[in-house]
């Protein structure tokens, strides 16, 4: 039979333990369930959260990235309606070039085409100034030549392609004036007129050209903005996968643990009451 002693209660201390081992676990399982997270901080696993911290950085990093990206795409994309609208206005043109090209017109009507081709142009380079976005515009006036050792023009737009500014997606500024207006001059005679016609389907050529390559820009800066998400997503899940918490695991754990803390409490109880037998050794 197990000693009975007054000052020594084995058996409480023991009880005791167990309680303290179940109210650290229940802390533990509280703190997973309020926060979601089973690594919330580095008391809970010091390498875990900081490899899982060196990749939030790398996804807001990359939040930097999807941001210069949305911007190089809003930058193409004006410049490609500013294409097209200039593509029509080109259209117009060699409209009232081929009217004003006809011997059976008079001067008087020939100065009218004339005058309806200038404004023409004149929307044309207006277009050209306008297609800014957030102050950058790629297509309107000469590129400035790339000063060694950058193989880049200040006029080019760089978008971040990584969390490095070493790396980028390089888009080259073209010169939409020197392709189009620049290149056409008036139809106030037919001589004039004829020679603007081939003019105008020259700056038709070169303009849908560039139009291309415009368009192969975007598809490029698409492409990225769709990697980049998936990148920030892949990222994210990994995050999850070492810190986020299991709550349906932790809620069943919360029930055992409620009940575990509920029977030490008893038992502790009990034990605390075992010495009180000695009382009943004296008696009688």
């Amino acid at each position: 039979m197990a000693s009975v002693t007054l000052n020594t209660n084995h058996t409480a201390m023991i009880a005791l333990q167990n309680l303290m081992k179940s109210n650290n676990e229940m802390d533990d399982v509280q703190k997973r369930v309020s926060t979601g997270y089973k690594v919330a901080d580095a008391m809970d696993d010091a390498g875990v959260y900081s490899v899982a911290q060196s990749m939030r950085a790398d996804v807001a990093a990359y939040d930097a990235v999807a941001l210069s990206v949305s911007r190089g795409l809003n930058v193409v994309n004006i410049a490609i309606a500013a294409a097209e609208g200039i593509s029509d206005l080109l259209i117009e043109m060699k409209a009232k070039a081929t009217a004003a090209f006809d011997p059976s017109v008079s001067d008087a009507q020939r100065q009218m085409y004339n005058e309806h081709y200038q404004a023409l142009k004149n929307q044309i380079t207006t277009m050209i100034s306008s297609a800014s976005f957030d102050g950058f515009n790629l297509i309107d006036g000469p590129r400035t030549p790339p000063v060694p050792p950058a193989t880049y023009s200040v006029d080019d737009l760089r978008v971040l392609s990584e969390p490095d500014a070493n790396n980028f997606i390089l888009i080259q500024h073209i010169d939409f004036t020197a392709i189009t207006v620049g290149t056409l001059g008036s139809v106030d005679t037919a001589l004039n007129a004829e020679a603007e016609l081939t003019l105008i389907d020259t700056a038709m050529d070169n303009l849908h050209r560039e139009l291309a390559v415009l368009g192969g820009n975007n598809a490029k800066l698409e492409s990225h903005s769709e990697f980049v998400i998936k990148l920030q997503d892949s990222l994210n899940i990994g995050i999850g996968a070492m810190v986020d918490a299991d709550l349906g695991r932790e809620s069943a754990r919360l029930q055992a643990l409620q009940i575990k803390q509920q029977l030490g409490t008893q038992a502790l109880a009990i034990a605390n009451q075992r010495p009180s037998l000695i009382l009943s050794l004296f008696q009688g």
